[in-house]
């Protein structure tokens, strides 16, 4: 019953969403870029691929291409002569990284129908399939389980409440028995799935750690932000959504004078930035008007109006700021605490991230839940240097002590292959 109710459902989506698409740009990104996606890769996938092995990543989107990053690197270096197929469900991460140089084939996830899946991996035959952290699609596992594909999940992390786990969970449970293997992150996801019957899962930890520890080691050098730090202390804003700027704004503009910030907005929408610099009370600048300045050491704010360099932005931090949490959930963080930056970050939704929750029992990470609790501690940070940096170093610390999920995962690839 549970398994009609979802192809319905998935149909039905998928249908009524071509409906919705005119009136939402990020939606019919999707829809436009799946139109047609199954008849062009029935004519010119095979001929692309040439006979090589195919090996399928699969990312909801930005943030778990980043989380998978490490393993597609690791998987070419090892493995050149594959073929790497990379698709996303989601337009904000294909849009961002539809030309990313580390895969042959970069398109959207057809959406879930029996019919998509089925004629979606006749095409590919993908010797491997990797699905980054959280996508379980019931139609696209099946059919890579009739087709002999090996099938493996990693960076995964599962809590007691999950439907997988509940009384009426079998059909769910099906999808996880799909899996040759699951990587997950902690040894609660082991307990709860061999509880449940996966037997097939192993503790490797959480990718992000080895690919924020690159990030940290590649990070570039931007001089124009160092100007405008100017040796001043300075937070990192990272991610920030217009619910943590009514925490943000106030804090800075009690700072001003003593605290500089580099503000990166989590999405670029010119209007609602105009309204932040109004508020605030020191003087801002956009990072695309720097080149036009030759004063921005004297200014307190610098807005980042692009998307993709703020994880080389926290080296030039002193602090960090990390977004999200006070709305649809908590930041990256990891990319701030490998530069060893004490961070702070709303006290709403950070708890089904392990390492927020990991890195404010250890003391360097702040959860604060309005202006003035976020006062207090960057007031102190701002006041105790020693206090600041001795947090840092628990986040830097916490992050080396994390690294190595991507050599685990690829000792299984090794195995897997003979």
């Amino acid at each position: 019953m549970v398994e009609i109710a979802y192809q319905f459902t998935i149909n039905l989506f998928a249908f009524l969403i071509q409906f919705v698409a005119p009136f939402n740009r990020k939606i019919k990104l999707g829809v436009v870029g799946r139109k047609g996606l199954i008849d062009d890769m029935e004519k010119s996938f095979q001929s692309l691929a040439a006979g090589r092995p195919v090996i399928w990543f699969h990312a909801a989107s930005l943030g778990e291409f980043e989380q998978g990053r490490p393993v597609m690197e690791a998987y070419r270096n090892q493995y050149p002569g594959h073929f790497i197929l990379l698709t996303f469900f989601s337009p904000s991460g294909y849009e961002i990284r539809k030309s990313y140089s580390g895969a042959d084939y970069i398109c959207y996830l057809p959406f879930d129908t029996s019919a998509n899946a089925r004629r979606f991996v006749q095409i590919v035959n993908p010797r491997i399939v990797f699905f980054i952290k959280y996508e379980f699609w019931f139609n696209y596992l099946t059919e890579l389980k009739k087709n002999g594909s090996y099938i493996l999940s990693f960076s995964s992390i599962f809590r007691p409440g999950q439907v997988f786990f509940r009384a009426y969970a079998g059909f769910f449970r099906k999808m996880l028995e799909c899996f040759d293997h699951i990587f997950v992150q902690n040894a609660q996801s082991v307990a709860l799935l061999q509880k449940a019957g996966i037997v097939s899962c192993s503790i490797a930890g959480d990718t992000r750690f080895d690919r924020v520890k690159t990030i940290a080691d590649n990070a570039r050098d931007l001089p124009a932000i160092a100007l405008f730090r100017n040796e001043k202390i300075c937070m990192v804003a990272g991610s920030v959504w217009a619910s943590d700027m009514q925490v943000l704004i106030p804090l800075l503009n009690s700072s001003k004078g003593k605290l500089k910030a580099i503000i990166a907005p989590h999405e670029i929408k010119k209007e609602e930035i105009s309204g932040w610099r109004n508020s605030l009370e020191g003087r801002s600048l956009l990072y695309s008007e720097m080149q036009k300045t030759t004063d921005s050491e004297q200014f307190d704010y610098l807005i980042i109006d692009n998307i993709g360099m703020l994880s080389s932005l926290y080296r030039y931090g002193d602090m960090a700021y990390i977004g999200g949490s006070f709305g649809a959930g908590l930041h990256n963080i990891l990319e701030a605490a490998t530069f060893g930056l004490p961070i702070v970050f709303g006290n709403k939704g950070y708890h089904r991230f392990q390492e927020a929750v990991d890195l404010k029992e250890k003391g360097g990470a702040v959860a604060v839940s309005d202006v003035e609790s976020a006062k207090d501690i960057v007031n102190q940070w701002i006041g105790n240097p020693e206090m600041r940096i001795s947090a840092g170093k628990v986040n830097e610390q916490y992050v080396l002590s994390g690294i190595g999920a991507t050599d685990t995962i690829m000792e299984k690839v090794k195995e897997t292959l003979g």
